[in-house]
Formats: structure tokens, C-alpha cells, sequence
């Protein structure tokens, strides 16, 4: 067991007073509500932003199918992989060794390699997204000249880092705080574009944009979008192993229940603002902020040529960038320790848990503050290509062990299952098409 997790049983233990000790073990506690924002600040981060321009961008109509998508696509998938890290046999393991566990040694350092390089990736994305969002904030907002961009960048990521020295247990506190002002602000903003929707979108709404896919296609491709948009498995893990510590044989009913309510604010909260999003821009203005690859506040921004809007978006995109940040790092941590870890035992040694993760954060730091001073292009294209893994991990390598692992084999038969391998194979699909296609 690793010393974050040694944190969390800390934590958890010193939580649990005689009193509770006797009350129901399902009842409600205070680290339940804490791990339901901590979920919620992972999903709903710097994706949502795009998510509008995404989804909005071939009418309406898809937009209410994905409406009625987004709870029942999220929870089933998150609770898969959730259910799959409780069935392993000891209570500390992580995701990369229940994974060794169930399907054994070599393809436990293949899927540990996959999970890396699912969440890794992004982590850099945001590296890049929270300098480039303070440069911008820094020139037009406070009409100041930025510091050198491999200054700023060092100091940016500094910060978050120093954030998680702190440990597990302070991140998933730190981002169940942050969630607050996030969606306070999100939902202002949701309700200061009110006045501006146009109900005249409705007379239309079987309409797509001559410029986007038909109904179907502009489905198909807005999958993988929600799918982004509203991951957050790179913390079921951490989330699991927290949950069965402090639970026992009654973490997976709790972390299902943690995880309906955290769904639940996702879709209400993520949903109004993509419609608030929509309803205030023509199909057109969301093609065209699009074709100029910026976020929907930037070009709400420049469209309404609000100050509001304009001083609101990199708070905003700041809030989410960091969030996402902390929760992929979570997730990128593990799979890189997993990796050293099962490099080091197939070569018979060792490494203790305190060098580890030393060399974990230097790597982490060293490699977000390079790519984010250098600013690379390719960045759209390194999420992409996440997007196939993280749907065969979350999506997929669950469903697979149901039918393959015994611990399992109690949630066989359900027609969800069916229904995430069906969308996991649409997000791979769907990505591969907007590649090639």
C-alpha cells in the first residue's frame, strides 16, 4: 500500500467515531460528500468548455439525444470500472494491480501502459491549456506583459505540484472546494445568456448546418466528445480503494450511490450550460467557433463583446483547467508507478514507496513544464488519440470482466452492460472516423 493510500485509511479511521462505528454503514458521512465533489471536480473541467461547440454545432435534435445519453452513458461506465477495482482481493490495490491480478502479468503492464497513456497525454493538454489561459488573461484582460512563457509555465506548474505534495486525500479536498465557485460561476453564466437565447432555433430543429454531418453522423462524432467531456476515471481508482478501506464488503453499494449523485449534478449542471451555450448562438456562430478552435467562453466573449464575459472565461477556464489537472494527475501517477513497479519486479528488485514517488513527481514536473513551454500544436491530436484508450479502459475492459473474472460474474446479464460496450465501441468508431474519415 502506498503512502497516499496509508492517508486515506488515516483519514478515514480517524473519521469514524464509536458512535458511527454502531450507526448503519451505509449512512451518509462527510468523506462521501467530499468524494462526490472530488468526482464531479474531475469530470466537469476544461472539456466542458468545448463540449457546447461540440454538441451544438449540427442542431438541436442531437443535442436532446445526448441530453438523455449523458446519465445513464457516464454512471454505467463509471460504475463498471469502479466495480472492477473493488474486485480485487486485497483491500489496497490499485487499479494497474487488480488488472495484473485478474488477467496476469503480461497483460497487466500492457493495460497499465494503456491507463498511462489515457490520462498522461491530457495531463499535458492541460499543462499547456492553464499557461496559455494566464498568458491571455495577463496581456488582454490586465493589459500587462506576460513573464517569459518558461517562467510563467514553471511557476504554474510549480504550483499545482506543490498542491499535490500535499497527498491524495488533500487533492480530492482541494477540488471538492474548488467545484463550488466553478459551478456557481458556470451557472451565472448559464443564466446571464438567458436573455439572449433565440427560440426561433426551435422552428428549426430538425435542421442541421450545411456545414455539419447529418443527424446521425453528428451523433456518432459527438460521442466521444461526452465521453471527454465527462470522464473522470483517471480517480474511480484512488476513489475505490478510499471507499473499500473505510466500507469494507459495503463500498461497492456506497460508491454507487456516491456515484448517482455525482452523475446526477454533472448532467443538470454540465447540460444547462451547453443548452444556455446553444440557445444564444446560431449553428453557424458554433461552426465558426469551431474552425477557430478556441472555447465557448472565449467566443461568447468576442461575440457579445461583454467585459463580464471576458474577465469571467480564464477565471473560469482556470478553475477547470486546475481541477482536471490535479484529478488526471492522480490517475497519471498510478500508471507510471505501476509501470517502474512491474519494470522493476520482472528484473527481481524493488523500489521503496518514498523514491518512487519522488521520481514520479520530477517526471510529471519536469515533462508538463517542457511541453507547456514549448506550446506544441499537435496537442488536439494527442487527445484524440486518448480517446480510443480511455473508451477501452472505461468502457470496454470492465464489461470484459464480467464475463472473464468470477468476482464479477454477479453483474452479468444486465442489458447496461450491453448498453456501454455498445457506446465504448461508437467512441472508438467515432474517433477512428474523425481520424481517417
Amino acid at each position: 500500500m502506498n503512502t497516499a493510500q496509508s492517508d486515506i485509511t488515516l483519514s478515514a479511521g480517524q473519521d469514524i467515531s464509536p458512535a458511527r462505528e454502531n450507526s448503519s454503514p451505509l449512512a451518509w458521512r462527510k468523506t462521501d460528500t467530499m468524494w462526490m465533489l472530488g468526482l464531479y471536480g474531475t469530470a466537469i473541467g476544461a472539456g466542458v468548455l468545448f463540449l457546447p461547440i461540440n454538441a451544438g454545432v449540427g442542431g438541436l435534435l442531437p443535442l436532446f439525444v445526448m441530453a438523455l445519453l449523458a446519465f445513464p452513458m457516464t454512471f454505467f461506465a463509471h460504475r463498471g470500472l469502479t466495480r472492477f477495482v473493488l474486485s480485487g482481493k486485497n483491500p489496497g490495490e490499485d487499479i494497474t494491480e487488480v488488472v495484473e491480478e485478474h488477467f496476469g502479468a503480461g497483460a497487466g503492464k500492457l493495460i497499465t501502459l494503456l491507463y498511462f497513456f489515457a490520462i498522461y497525454p491530457i495531463l499535458l493538454v492541460y499543462s499547456v491549456a492553464i499557461t496559455n489561459t494566464v498568458t491571455s488573461f495577463i496581456t488582454h484582460q490586465l493589459h500587462m506583459t506576460a513573464p517569459p512563457r518558461a517562467l510563467l509555465a514553471l511557476l504554474l506548474i510549480t504550483g499545482l505540484m506543490t498542491i499535490v505534495r500535499f497527498g491524495e486525500q488533500f487533492i480530492v479536498k482541494a477540488m471538492s472546494i474548488l467545484v463550488f465557485p466553478f459551478v456557481a460561476v458556470l451557472m451565472l453564466l448559464a443564466l446571464y445568456l438567458v436573455p439572449h437565447w433565440d427560440t426561433a432555433v426551435f422552428n428549426t430543429i430538425l435542421q442541421a448546418t450545411p456545414s455539419s454531418h447529418s443527424f446521425s453522423v453528428t451523433l456518432w462524432l459527438a460521442i466521444p466528445v461526452m465521453v471527454f467531456s465527462f470522464n473522470h476515471s483517471p480517480i474511480i481508482s484512488a476513489f475505490a480503494v478510499a471507499k473499500r478501506e473505510e466500507y469494507g464488503h459495503h463500498a461497492e453499494q456506497k460508491c454507487s450511490r456516491i456515484l448517482t449523485y455525482s452523475h446526477i449534478m454533472m448532467v443538470l449542471t454540465v447540460m444547462f450550460f451547453v443548452f444556455s451555450c446553444v440557445l444564444s448562438l446560431s449553428p453557424d456562430n458554433l461552426a465558426e467557433a469551431k474552425a477557430q478552435n478556441i472555447t465557448i467562453l472565449s467566443y461568447l466573449a468576442n461575440h457579445f463583446n461583454s467585459p463580464i464575459i471576458a474577465y469571467m472565461a480564464p477565471i473560469i477556464a482556470t478553475i477547470a483547467i486546475t481541477k482536471s489537472f490535479l484529478g488526471h494527475y492522480l490517475g497519471a501517477k498510478e500508471g507510471f508507478n505501476g509501470m517502474l513497479i512491474k519494470s522493476l519486479r520482472s528484473r527481481g528488485k524493488t523500489i521503496s514507496p518514498k523514491k518512487l514517488n519522488a521520481i514520479t513527481v520530477m517526471f510529471m514536473l519536469l515533462t508538463t513544464w517542457l511541453t507547456a513551454t514549448l506550446n506544441p500544436s499537435i496537442l488536439g491530436m494527442i487527445e484524440t488519440l486518448g480517446g480510443p484508450i480511455i473508451a477501452m479502459l472505461l468502457f470496454l475492459m470492465p464489461m470484459y470482466a464480467i464475463h472473464k473474472v468470477p468476482g464479477m460474474r454477479k453483474y452479468s446479464g444486465r442489458i447496461s452492460n450491453l448498453f456501454v460496450t455498445l457506446m465504448g465501441l461508437i467512441a472508438i468508431s467515432a474517433i477512428l472516423f474523425s481520424l481517417f474519415g
